[in-house]
Formats: structure tokens, sequence, C-alpha cells
């Protein structure tokens, strides 16, 4: 739990069974806008839980896990925006995971991308192996603008990102 959490130890009156509740302030409320169209209310919960099933039987500690959630909470929250679309929460754990494990990465990245065929997870595989550190180019056409909003509050130019991107691969 972070620095804003707490954790109490309680005891069941019933059963004398000892137990320990977290508790958090939710700062704001923000909605998460699904690929459907629905929205739902941010769950940090619900973010842990996918990165748990990506890394399952991985070698990560419980602690990398939370540290991701509770970096990409904060940005979240910290927006002020009241709407933030599933596809950028996915490219925020995508992107971390890639640095973390890379088999937690394309688990996670398999689901969200939803692959058709093994050609195009072994396409992703490929890109990995060559360039492990740069994103895909249609991550940086589709998610730059809001990534980088979320991540200075500030939208970028996309004509300065893409040649950023040049120099990188050089």
């Amino acid at each position: 739990m972070g620095a804003k959490g707490i954790h109490r130890r309680r005891q069941c009156p019933s059963c004398d069974e000892l137990f320990t509740t977290y508790e958090q302030t939710q700062e704001s409320l923000v909605m998460v806008v699904k690929r459907d169209g629905r929205r739902e209310e941010f769950q940090r919960e619900k973010l842990l839980t996918s990165l748990r099933i990506a890394t399952r039987k991985r070698p990560l500690p419980e602690g990398a896990l939370i540290a991701i959630v509770e970096d990409i909470e904060r940005r979240v929250l910290g927006a002020d925006r009241g709407e933030v679309s599933s596809r950028i929460l996915s490219e925020m754990v995508i992107s971390r995971l890639k640095d973390l494990d890379p088999i937690a990465y394309m688990r996670f990245a398999s689901l969200y991308h939803q692959f058709v065929s093994i050609e195009q997870m072994l396409e992703e595989l490929g890109r990995i192996a060559l360039s492990p550190d740069l994103p895909a180019p249609e991550q940086a056409r589709m998610f730059a603008e809001d990534s980088d909003y979320l991540e200075t509050g500030e939208p970028i130019n996309l004509e300065v990102h893409r040649g950023l991107n040049r120099i990188a691969a050089h």
C-alpha cells in the first residue's frame, strides 16, 4: 500500500479470526471508456488483477506490480480528466511490462491487441527481438497525444515526436 493508504489489523467478533483491511481515499472519480463505448469507474484492483494474470508464474515481486498500478493510478487521477480510454490504460501497462518482463508483456499484449493469427503474434515477437526499446509506429500515432497528456498535462506535436523516434532508432 502506498503512502496514502492505511492498513488495519482487525479481529472478527464472531470467530476471533484476525484479518487486515486496506483503506485508501478516493481522490476523484475517473471513468474508463471501453472499446464498445461503455463507461465504468476506474478500479485499481481490476488493473492489478490483470497484471497478476499476465505475470502469473513469472519471477516478479508483487511490489513491482503494485508500483505499476500506483504509478498509472496517480497519472490517471492526476490528469484532471473525467474519462480515460481503456486503450490508454492498456498502453500504459504494456509500456511498463515491456521493460519489466517480455513474457508478461506478450501475454498482456496478446489480449489487448487481440491477435487473430500466429503470424501477427510472431511479427510482434520479432519486433520486440529486433528493437526492444522502440514503440510500434502505430502506437506513437494512436496514443502519443493522450499518453503524453496523461504524463505531462500538455498535448504534444506529433511531427516532433516522430522525429525523436527516428533519431532514437539510429
